[in-house]
């Protein structure tokens, strides 16, 4: 900035707004957009401010991922994947080559993300995991992070102590879950703060933590230490809801002093995954037997409409886990005879008259795109004959529903180009679309990844920004995806979060 430059104003001069070719300035004042037009019509006090030419970049607001696990998502990225293992088998010889390669420290698990079963042609046991791996605990996450799969001696390491397979699932798994994921709070902040940086860099200005810990605190720690790159929505689960409601805090106020963190939503979740044959549906899984045919409700509705009752009452939005039909129309339900205000999380498989009363009570649909490609081939064959209303983003869209796109990191990857690209094209490879009418057009995709505002700019909106190298109309039309599309820089409250210009 030079000596005469105002502190806090910035002109980016020169720059094109999404699918418009007449260059205009945007000048940012106090964290906020204070005025934009035609370029070289610098508004009244534009000339003290520090000047960035754009070169005829694309400028529109920041992304936002609406659903993440930032702590999970941080620890995941330094451990060993096996989304691609195609069978028990497979993932065993990727278990053997990390323990060749990079075995853990004494006292320490091997820890894996990402693997699927749905498909897979062997079962997953302890015993499996035995032959190779020994006294060495190991524990394999699922991607959808509903179930794990471990050797004895990860069950060990957990508490859990003799299992029949080894695999455990919802509430055998759920309670152990966070065990996984402790690590010093230093080490863990310093993964999450790096998580935050590398997102800034696809254009991402905000993100909602669904992690499953006392937030509040968690974040208040991380930010006396520095500001996140990112904004941060911090949710509250049942188990530290004391905690928020005891201080008074509501969804939008702010835990730190720079507003960069605010208090998010309240999470609740209702049923189980697709994966791992839990979401409750109202038909029964193909060749399902054992006592949950139909998937498992975890929280039924004598219990989530008073707890959706007492968080609104206190001025906590909610963001409602429910995946299959049953589970869903269930949660509108609740929505219906509470007057709450918030999203439901995922809504894979939804009922044309539920899709109608998303848009009838104004829910939100947050739902995370890429989930329907990992999760084709499996929803074909654990939701055969009804597949056409799984992942059905366009009928939400038609039907006048707000979608707000995002991972459920680190179950998809925290990269917003990945779910808006799943959103509109359906297919991620060489494949034919999956249910192309499901498909949502470009515009749509962006306008569901920024955070209710318009896709264009607005004076007096928040100076969180992303500046692109490429129009994604032009790159989706020239490469045929916006998947890795370059982003020149990242702006968060009118400063730099990523500057490669």
């Amino acid at each position: 900035m030079s000596a005469t430059a105002e502190a806090g104003a910035l002109l980016l001069a020169g720059a094109r707004l999404i699918g418009r070719d007449e260059p205009v300035d945007v000048l940012l004042r106090d964290g906020r957009i204070a005025a934009l037009g035609p370029a070289g019509s610098l508004p009244v006090g534009a000339g003290s401010a520090e000047r960035v030419d754009l070169d005829g970049r694309t400028l529109m607001p920041g992304l936002w991922d609406a659903h993440t696990h930032l702590t999970q998502w941080a620890l995941a990225r330094e451990r060993l994947d096996v989304s691609a293992a195609t069978s028990a088998a497979h993932a065993v010889r990727l278990v053997v080559e990390r323990l060749a390669d990079r075995p853990p420290r004494p006292g320490t698990a091997l820890i894996g993300y990402g693997f699927r079963d749905g498909l897979w042609p062997d079962a997953p046991t302890s015993a499996l995991l035995d032959a190779v791996a020994g006294s060495t605990p190991v524990i394999l996450v699922s991607g959808d992070l509903h179930c794990a799969w471990l050797s004895t001696a990860g069950l060990a390491y957990l508490g859990v102590g003799e299992h029949p397979t080894g695999l455990l699932r919802e509430d055998e798994w759920l309670p152990v879950m966070g065990e996984v994921d402790r690590v010093a709070d230093d080490v863990a902040d310093a993964l999450v703060a790096e998580a935050l940086r590398d997102a800034a860099t696809l254009g991402m200005v905000g993100v909602v933590d669904l992690e499953i810990a006392d937030n509040v605190d968690a974040w208040r720690r991380r930010a006396a230490v520095a500001a996140p790159a990112t904004r941060v929505r911090a949710g509250v689960w049942e188990a530290y809801l004391d905690h928020v409601l005891r201080e008074g805090l509501r969804t939008g106020d702010p835990l730190t002093p720079d507003g960069l963190v605010t208090q998010g939503p309240f999470k609740v979740v209702t049923d189980g995954s697709l994966n791992t044959r839990t979401a409750y549906c109202h038909d029964p899984y193909p060749g399902a037997s054992g006592e949950h045919p139909h998937g498992i409700l975890a929280v039924p509705p004598e219990q989530l409409v008073p707890l959706l009752e007492q968080v609104s009452r206190h001025g906590l939005r909610v963001a409602v886990h429910a995946i299959g039909d049953a589970a869903n129309t269930l949660a509108l339900d609740a929505f219906a005879a509470t007057g709450a205000r918030g999203a439901i999380e995922h809504a894979q498989l939804l009922s044309a008259a539920d899709v109608r009363r998303f848009a009838e009570l104004d829910i939100v649909a947050s739902v995370q795109p890429e989930h329907a490609m990992d999760d084709r081939d499996v929803a074909d064959r654990h939701w055969a004959g009804r597949t056409d209303r799984a992942f059905a983003f366009g009928a939400l869209h038609r039907a006048g529903v707000r979608l707000a796109l995002g991972s459920d990191a680190p179950v998809a990857p925290l990269d917003p180009w990945t779910a808006i690209d799943a959103a509109v094209r359906r297919s991620r490879d060489e494949r034919e679309p999956w249910h192309p009418e499901q498909a949502i057009d470009l515009d749509a995709a962006l306008a569901s990844s920024v955070d209710e505002q318009p896709l264009g700019l607005a004076v007096g909106a928040p100076a969180d920004l992303a500046v692109l190298d490429e129009d994604p109309h032009h790159r989706l039309a020239r490469a045929g995806t916006v998947r890795g599309l370059p982003v020149a820089a990242t702006l968060v409250a009118g400063r730099w979060a990523h500057h490669a210009l």
